[in-house]
């Protein structure tokens, strides 16, 4: 597969196998990821899942078969520094990105901003201010510790940090595990509205119909 084979499509993965101590390797024959859509891939279990984010940020190579993602083959990203600079355009909601768990919601927003939050500057407070009115964090919910913070709260969480850096594409993996039925809906509908509202490639990695159907992918 060349760059040209893969035309507008931000992803695209064809003939990838990957060995990760499963019953058996990941498979994917072929897969193009539309730009600017939501697009839910279900029934992947977290160990499968983790393996498929790590290909498509070039964490991982294949091996075998090719991955174009946002217009470079990963298996020619060949530095750490280059690959620093490219995994930024990916934000990843996920479990697996620690929360800083004695800190309150702002300071855990913040860092993604400035390593100083303690106090967060006034500075920062504002561009956090802003990215917790996208997710939905009321003011009053800023100084909660993470912690103490009830499930959907922390999902915001995850979510905001991952929109932090105006990613080019997103990337939820397993959002919703943690989730009632009623969160949900509204978690779902909360990706869907960003989504559309950013325009954003936005992939989801996920066991659950509900909010598939829900996000609209």
């Amino acid at each position: 597969m060349t760059i040209d084979d893969m035309g507008s499509d931000p992803l695209v993965l064809k003939g990838v196998e990957k060995q990760y101590g499963g019953l058996r390797p990941l498979r994917v024959r072929e897969l193009r990821i539309p730009a600017g859509r939501a697009t839910m891939l279900v029934g992947l279990n977290r160990p499968a899942a983790e393996v498929l984010v790590d290909l498509i940020t070039g964490a991982a190579l294949p091996d075998a078969g090719e991955v174009v993602s946002l217009g470079r083959l990963t298996q020619n990203i060949v530095n750490s520094d280059e690959w620093l600079s490219f995994v930024e355009r990916f934000g990843i909601v996920s479990d697996r990105i620690v929360l800083l768990e004695a800190m309150t919601v702002a300071q855990n927003l913040a860092i993604a901003f400035d390593l100083e939050i303690d106090p967060v500057p006034p500075n920062v407070r504002a561009r956090v201010a802003v990215l917790a009115a996208e997710v939905g964090i009321d003011t009053l919910l800023l100084e909660t510790r993470v912690a103490d913070g009830p499930p959907l709260l922390r999902s915001r969480v995850h979510l905001a940090r991952a929109l932090a850096f105006d990613p080019a594409i997103i990337v939820l993996e397993h959002p919703t595990a943690h989730l009632s039925s009623d969160e949900t809906t509204e978690y779902a509908a909360l990706v869907k509205g960003i989504c559309e509202a950013r325009r954003l490639t936005t992939v989801g990695l996920v066991m659950d119909e509900k909010f598939a159907k829900a996000t609209g992918g």
